[in-house]
């Protein structure tokens, strides 16, 4: 494997990353955890050590300042999670706090000052993973940050609030975490795509253009549960019967639309006999697409359709909203800035939407917004096989130095 400027030390330290999990088994580290602080407390020693000063913040947060030949000058903020989901790869979310980590190290080791600040930031929460909210340490900065979320609980019945005091942090200071405006002349977030159109393109790197907004809807079908052996076919009020036909018009209905997506994540049949027929039928719908039109013309069709499978079944049906963001589309002029800190690293690049959320959407009534994604082998992540090319994490690295370095203010 050869040197390289970058990727040897931050392959490392990702490699660290990924050994701090709350199961031995298999990657997990959520929010307020034990393994919460000691993966924040290692950033925070690698930040110093690349010339930074360190802030654990209120809402959770790790923030790396490196200062600017001129104090009073917005800052460029970036960086990305540090918490997973459960049974995770190691890249997702750390890549974009560790390859800022190198490019800031870099710039210490040469001594060289930029005309403004730049801020990393470990973002906590932003899976959502421990309390079903996520995106907490991003909106705290935002200061979208919703203090009814406190009163959300883990499995264990654990409030969030309750954690943030076992944490030793005081969640009624929050608040003070969000920044004014004006004060963040930008964020740019690097992260492996979690896909796979970057690969199948041939490419290690490409320009977001926007951040899906996604909305996600609990639907409950209501039928008549009944004996397997006695009820005729034609006589059955099967909830799960009509359960399958809505997964599969989502399949239909969200195919040959440009960054479209549905899918059916979990579904419950109850009352869950091999013997007796489904009189209910619980299940999710999460419905993304670069554009809030689309996506909301995609639902309405899909709703309209479950409605009618449930009247020609003699079923009844309840829609809960679970969750809602819009999408968001990132800097026209950053998005020129990425695409040039790619090809000036010699190779070729493509502009694609994200699918996923990020802590960038978030951040984007703040500031303009930007980010780089690197591919990920075969597309697969949030999971243990998430993998990368160490050639990409190098030309990952260069282009956000590149990016950086040249970084000018926009409108």
């Amino acid at each position: 494997m050869p040197a390289f400027r970058f990727a040897d030390r931050m392959l490392e330290q990702l490699d660290a990353l990924g050994r701090i999990s709350e199961s031995p088994d298999f990657l997990c580290r959520t929010f307020l955890t034990p393994e919460h602080r000691t993966a924040h407390e290692t950033v925070a020693g690698w930040m110093r050590e690349a010339g930074m000063t360190v802030e654990h913040d209120a809402a959770g947060n790790v923030v790396g300042r490196y200062a600017g030949a001129s104090s009073g000058a917005p800052v460029l903020m970036t960086g990305s999670h540090l918490d997973t989901v459960r049974n995770a790869g190691k890249y997702d979310g750390m890549l974009g706090v560790i390859a800022p980590l190198a490019c800031v190290a870099d710039l210490n080791r040469r001594g060289v000052r930029l005309p403004h600040a730049i801020e990393l930031v470990g973002f906590a929460n932003e899976e959502g993973t421990r309390f079903g909210d996520a995106m907490a340490g991003s909106r705290a900065i935002a200061g979208t940050f919703d203090a009814a979320t406190l009163a959300k609980t883990d499995r264990q019945g654990v409030s969030m609030g309750d954690a943030y005091k076992a944490f030793g942090l005081d969640p009624a200071k929050i608040g003070g975490c969000a920044r004014k405006p004006g004060s963040i002349a930008a964020f740019m977030e690097l992260h492996i795509e979690q896909g796979p159109v970057l690969e199948n393109n041939g490419l290690a790197l490409g320009v977001v253009t926007a951040i899906s907004g996604a909305r996600r809807i609990r639907v409950e079908i209501t039928g008549l549960a009944g004996h397997a052996g006695t009820v005729p076919m034609g006589q059955r009020q099967d909830a799960l019967v009509a359960a399958a036909e809505t997964v599969s018009f989502i399949e239909r209905r969200c195919t040959g639309t440009e960054t479209l997506v549905g899918t059916v994540g979990m579904m419950e049949a109850l009352p869950g006999a091999m013997n007796v027929i489904p009189g209910r039928a619980v299940f999710s719908v999460d419905i993304r697409a670069g554009d809030d039109a689309t996506r909301d013309a995609a639902w309405a069709d899909i709703e309209t359709e479950i409605r009618a499978i449930c009247s020609r079944r003699r079923l009844t049906v309840a829609f809960t909203d679970l969750y809602r963001s819009t999408a968001t589309p990132c800097h026209p002029a950053l998005m020129d800035a990425a695409e040039a800190a790619i090809t000036a690293q010699g190779v070729t690049t493509m502009r694609l939407p994200s699918g996923a959320g990020h802590d960038a959407a978030t951040l984007a009534p703040l500031c303009p917004i930007a980010m780089i994604f690197m591919r990920c082998t075969r597309g697969i992540s949030h999971n243990p096989l998430e993998a990368v090319i160490p050639e990409d994490v190098e030309l990952a690295t260069g282009a956000l130095l590149h990016f950086i370095e040249n970084f000018r203010p926009v409108n």
